[in-house]
């Protein structure tokens, strides 16, 4: 019998499927439903920025910077029904009903007071916290710099304060986003060249000692736009994630295995078995499902082990830590072909 069970931030797993932060989540039924039907752990709905601060803005005018799921259930009136201490509240009854990871996680833009929420995520019974951060730069004198070190600040913030493991969730949307992993990923002693500040209001600061992420989920699926023709106005598009999204997070997931700092989670794009086995292979410790349970129903994440233990059978695999990162660039013989796009599109016949 295949051994699905692994290790998430030095979290003991059952198996490497994750729920990810969405509305099936962001109950006690669903919580112990998710836990029922087989997941190795569970990272809640997301509390948003907006709400600890109880500030009057609505999240949809930040619809971009959220999770596309989540956007979606909030925009649809149902993303206040959690306060801040109702969500506490959830985490300890959450902690007595399951016996898998509880993963808390905050949508935040900004390192304001919030962070004195984490420690109470921490004091409550979180078992770690996935800080999903998605800062849409949509002001043009948002320099670049500042929008990275807005990210490091919002980690080290956080990880200055808690003893639990944290995870980032971030988008592909980064310059060079190697280096901005290997900089959310490793403990560093560094010079940012920019405080945090918006709409230009920027300042240089000294050296600070950042300390890393202890896994990064790849990635963040913003809210998507779109406009009604008939109506002349803004609407949300598909929230949902298809699995043609799986190949850029592979893509990554191949890039940065064993080459980041912290364990790497496999996100959208993800809705089967085969989806979960090629980003493992490609390098991911865990991967999170979303969209296909929406589609699948919770039944799916039983389906996802069952095809990942046929998979590893059939090819002669008893345990996960045997197969994971074998198709990743640093074990590879030719890790140039990860790079060289023009390769692949020549051997693959498209043109």
């Amino acid at each position: 019998m295949t051994d699905l069970s692994t290790t998430y931030m030095g979290m003991p797993l059952r198996n490497p499927i994750l729920v990810s932060s969405c509305g099936l989540t962001g109950t006690l039924e669903g919580i112990r439903r998710c836990a029922e039907a087989g997941a190795g752990a569970v990272v809640l709905k997301s509390l948003f920025e907006e709400q600890i601060t109880a500030e009057t803005r609505t999240l949809s005018q930040y619809a971009e910077y959220s999770d596309a799921a989540e956007a979606y259930d909030y925009l649809q009136g149902y993303g206040m029904e959690l306060g801040p201490q109702d969500y506490l509240k959830l985490i300890a009854e959450a902690k007595k009903a399951v016996d898998i990871p509880l993963i808390a996680s905050l949508n935040c833009i900004s390192n304001e007071r919030w962070i004195d929420y984490a420690v109470k995520l921490e004091r409550t019974g979180a078992d770690a916290i996935e800080l999903n951060v998605g800062i849409m730069p949509t002001h043009a004198k948002q320099q670049g710099p500042a929008i990275v070190d807005q990210y490091l600040r919002i980690l080290f913030d956080v990880k200055k304060r808690v003893n639990i493991p944290v995870a980032m969730k971030v988008g592909p949307y980064f310059t060079s986003f190697a280096n901005f992993v290997d900089r959310l990923s490793h403990d560093r002693t560094e010079a940012p060249a920019y405080s945090v500040g918006w709409f230009g209001r920027n300042k240089e600061v000294g050296k600070i000692t950042w300390k890393g992420a202890d896994a990064l989920v790849l990635f963040n699926r913003y809210y998507k736009f779109d406009i009604d023709i008939d109506n002349l106005a803004l609407v949300h598009g598909n929230p949902y994630s298809s699995p043609n999204e799986i190949h850029y997070t592979l893509r990554w997931l191949a890039l940065l295995s064993g080459k980041a700092g912290c364990d790497l989670a496999g996100s959208t794009g993800i809705h089967d078995g085969h989806d979960a086995i090629k980003a493992l292979l490609a390098g991911a410790k865990v991967v999170q499902v979303c969209s296909t349970l929406y589609h699948n129903g919770l039944e799916q994440i039983g389906r996802i082990q069952e095809q990942m233990q046929a998979w590893m059978q059939e090819h002669g695999y008893q345990r996960l830590r045997d197969m994971r990162g074998l198709l990743s660039q640093q074990l590879s013989k030719q890790p140039e072909h990860y790079e060289r796009l023009q390769y692949i599109k020549l051997f693959g016949g498209i043109e």
